[in-house]
């Protein structure tokens, strides 16, 4: 015990290891207090979709006036869809920052108010946002450097380490304690300010283990890394030269390629491109004749094919006819384009277990649900709710019934 004791006493004693620990202790804090002011904006976003949606709609209702139509309400009533966070989301931001967690959509043709939805800037994505998985992912192994490099060259260099052989117990031993300690050092520098917040967060038990379990694996890797450098009889310099070139090229360089490799080997349609071919869809229905366009909706939805003929006046089930054979021209594209982001993400994830940086992000956004698997998974729940919104406004139209003021109380809401 006083050899460990001692170890902790030289650790403190160093006024560069102390300076680094502590701005990683702020840093982290820093990370956490971002994170989490990010998820709080977008859950307060969140809770203030009831009211607005009440006071859109009943703006709505007082525009119509006595003379409700069910093909009006359809066009002019937008439904809110929201994808909540979950509780670790503060550690991991993911795709949340980038993508939309709120659409509304109407039951017009959905292709295009998805995709349009999903735009984003790359530039301000390319950085990505300061939480905890960032600071992990790319800041902590520089601090690992700060530590380890010099852990065996600094008693070479000062001539320490032939008096040290001298005394009992081997070298090896004496240096093992000594990464042990400062491993320590930087576990609780992250670690316990991420297990505060998370308990504050309420966070299950077992994903704060997880995520612990994951930055103590993720910095043994490091240290392992900067022990295999220090071990040589270089200079402290040269150890630090080394691995800070290690760093640049296992965190950043090889993760950028690698993700330029896989964007080319799987090529995919910009989710532009489907808004854009559904558009030119949509609005080339008006130059079709409209017996062709309710022959090619009836083809494919049967089920509403016994509505009565249409006359010679514009009516919106023909207008809602088109707009979804629009999204129904463009179902192998958007399919295609699905198809390919989920290769992409899979060819992703497998890099992970050769990249560590790669596959410890894939690994906490995939716990925190911030990934693109949940963003998919978003857009599925987006999809079931426009088709029970058709569904509804569609027993209206295509039924001829008369739609009245209750009614656009009992639209379907969504359910996140």
């Amino acid at each position: 015990m006083k050899l460990w004791k001692y170890e902790w006493t030289l650790l403190l004693r160093s006024k560069v290891a102390v300076a680094g620990l502590v701005l990683l202790a702020a840093l982290t804090v820093a990370s956490l207090i971002s994170g989490v002011q990010r998820i709080d904006s977008q859950r307060e976003a969140i809770a203030r979709i009831a009211g607005l949606q009440a006071e859109d709609m009943a703006a709505l209702v007082a525009k119509n006036g006595p003379s409700q139509d069910a093909g009006t309400a359809a066009y002019y009533s937008f439904h809110p869809t929201w994808n909540p966070p979950s509780p670790l989301a503060f550690a991991a931001v993911g795709m949340r920052d980038v993508a939309p967690f709120v659409l509304r959509v109407r039951a017009l043709g959905l292709e295009a108010q998805i995709h349009d939805g999903d735009a984003f800037n790359p530039e301000l994505a390319l950085a990505g946002r300061f939480d905890f998985a960032f600071l992990l992912t790319f800041l902590a192994p520089l601090f690992v450097i700060v530590l380890f490099h010099d852990l065996r060259s600094a008693e070479r260099e000062s001539g320490r380490e032939r008096t040290l052989a001298s005394l009992p117990g081997s070298l090896t031993r004496l240096y093992g304690r000594r990464a042990v300690v400062r491993g320590l050092a930087l576990t609780v520098s992250l670690g316990v300010p991420f297990a505060v917040v998370a308990i504050q967060q309420g966070v299950p038990a077992l994903q704060i283990v997880g995520v612990l379990g994951l930055m103590v694996a993720y910095l043994a890797f490091w240290i392992a890394v900067a022990l295999l450098v220090a071990w040589r009889s270089w200079a402290s310099s040269t150890n630090a030269a080394t691995l800070a070139a290690v760093w640049v090229t296992v965190a950043l360089v090889l993760p950028a390629l690698s993700n330029v490799a896989i964007e080319r080997a799987i090529p995919v349609e910009q989710g532009a491109e489907i808004a854009r071919a559904q558009r030119e869809a949509v609005n080339g229905a008006w130059d079709i004749p409209r017996e062709d366009t309710m022959q090619r909706f009836y083809a494919k939805y049967p089920e509403w094919s016994q509505s009565a003929p249409l006359g010679t006046a514009f009516h919106y089930k023909w207008y809602l006819a088109f707009h979804q054979n629009g999204d129904d021209s463009v179902a192998p594209m958007s399919a295609a384009y699905r198809a390919g982001i989920e290769k992409r993400t899979d060819a992703a994830n497998s890099l992970g277990w050769v990249l560590p940086p790669v596959g410890l992000q894939a690994a906490l956004t995939r716990m925190a649900g911030t990934d693109m698997q949940a963003h998919l998974a978003y857009q599925d729940r987006i999809r079931a709710y426009h088709a029970q919104l058709r569904r509804f406004y569609y027993g209206f139209l295509f039924g001829d019934r008369p739609f009245r003021e209750e009614d656009y109380g009992r639209a379907p809401e969504f359910t996140p």
